[in-house]
């Protein structure tokens, strides 16, 4: 495991070559990937090319209703890519978000987010994310993929993971955890 003295987007090139270092040393050709405006998206979609990339936006109104943060250029270069975009609600933040903004209570979707973030913001994305492509039809539950996210900006985490259906969230098995910001 590969430990980045710090988190952010200066990690993101590092980040991909040891996923894709991975990716090529274990087999695996499924590859999920967070994205917010979508550089990130874009970046590892050309990088992984030739593999089932799906790239995970943020759902529409995560930051402003109505609003989408995913750039159309990015848009048009992940699929040209032959990356696959999924935009959908957050495995870990969906009803209960709303439960929790209205009434000032967390529910258990929540906690277990916040359980994830004591190993840091992009393992609990790497997670949330690849649950989400299960969900969607868009990565098998029956073999390992590798999920890539980020603490805010860019990729400074990566998994080797078998990925599992929300309603089966506790046979998800991380398999690896291939790089991390230390927590400080």
């Amino acid at each position: 495991m590969h430990v980045f003295e710090n988190a952010g987007e200066a990690n993101t090139e590092k980040t991909l070559d040891l996923a894709k270092d991975r990716a090529n040393a274990l087999g695996i050709e499924h590859i999920v990937v967070a994205t917010t405006r979508g550089v990130t998206g874009s970046r590892a979609s050309w990088f992984f090319a030739g593999r089932n990339v799906v790239v995970v936006t943020h759902s529409t109104g995560f930051a402003k209703p109505g609003e989408q943060e995913l750039a159309p250029e990015f848009r048009r270069d992940i699929e040209k890519s032959g990356g696959r975009l999924l935009t959908a609600t957050h495995a870990f933040g969906g009803v209960g978000r709303a439960v929790r903004r209205r009434f000032g209570t967390y529910q258990v979707d929540e906690i277990i987010a916040q359980t994830l973030r004591m190993f840091g913001q992009g393992t609990k994305v790497a997670v949330e994310i690849a649950i989400m492509a299960a969900d969607a039809g868009l990565v098998p539950v029956d073999v390992d993929c590798i999920s890539i996210a980020g603490s805010g900006g860019g990729a400074d985490s990566a998994l080797v993971l078998r990925p599992a259906h929300v309603q089966d969230l506790f046979e998800v098995r991380v398999r690896e955890i291939i790089c991390k910001p230390g927590l400080s």
